[in-house]
């Protein structure tokens, strides 16, 4: 396995909507591997396809890390849809590995339905909730172009794709209140 590089804010890549996977091959599955990979390295919950650069329906998430001492368990995505959103609401602060160090409290369904295929071309549909139901949402944003950022007021918005844009252009990574929630 190799680890990926994963692309950051103002990368115009992130605005990207990715592609179906059409053919899930032995290619497919060393290139999931490396994102599971380069996702617990960061260290992260969850990574797009895209985040990496590629504009493909694949997620990875293993929200088990959470807890001390618990065992991986990876979630492989392919092609996933929200079937359903519950009317309840949760906030979670989240982060995210395209804008490092970045944390907002973000308002979402508490849960969703989710259909998907899995590792083995497998059509497969969990009901998830609690920050699996966030993280899932999270992640399938990135598929349609969509960063947790966009559901903050402009101005934050503004404030936060400013700063990525100047760290870009001087190479000095830009900073914010210094704590380590999940990063997506």
């Amino acid at each position: 396995m190799a680890l990926l590089d994963i692309i950051t804010l103002p990368d115009a890549k992130l605005r990207l909507v990715s592609e179906p996977v059409e053919r899930i091959d032995d290619e497919l599955l060393r290139f999931m591997d490396d994102m599971l990979e380069t996702m617990y390295e960061a260290p992260g919950i969850g990574l797009a396809a895209i985040q990496v650069g590629v504009p493909r329906r694949i997620v990875t998430i293993d929200v088990s890390g959470r807890e001390e001492g618990s065992k991986p368990e990876p979630l492989f995505l392919i092609n996933p849809e929200i079937l359903t959103s519950s009317d309840e609401r949760s906030v979670y602060e989240e982060g995210c590995l395209s804008i490092p160090d970045y944390y907002a409290e973000v308002e979402r369904p508490a849960s969703v339905r989710l259909r998907y295929l899995d590792r083995a071309g497998k059509l497969q549909e969990i009901e998830a909730d609690d920050i699996l139901a966030t993280c899932v949402q999270h992640e399938v944003d990135h598929l349609d172009g969509k960063l947790f950022i966009d559901y903050l007021s402009r101005l934050k918005r503004d404030m936060v794709i400013k700063k990525f844009v100047k760290a870009a252009k001087t190479g000095v990574r830009p900073e914010f209140k210094s704590h380590t929630p999940d990063e997506m």
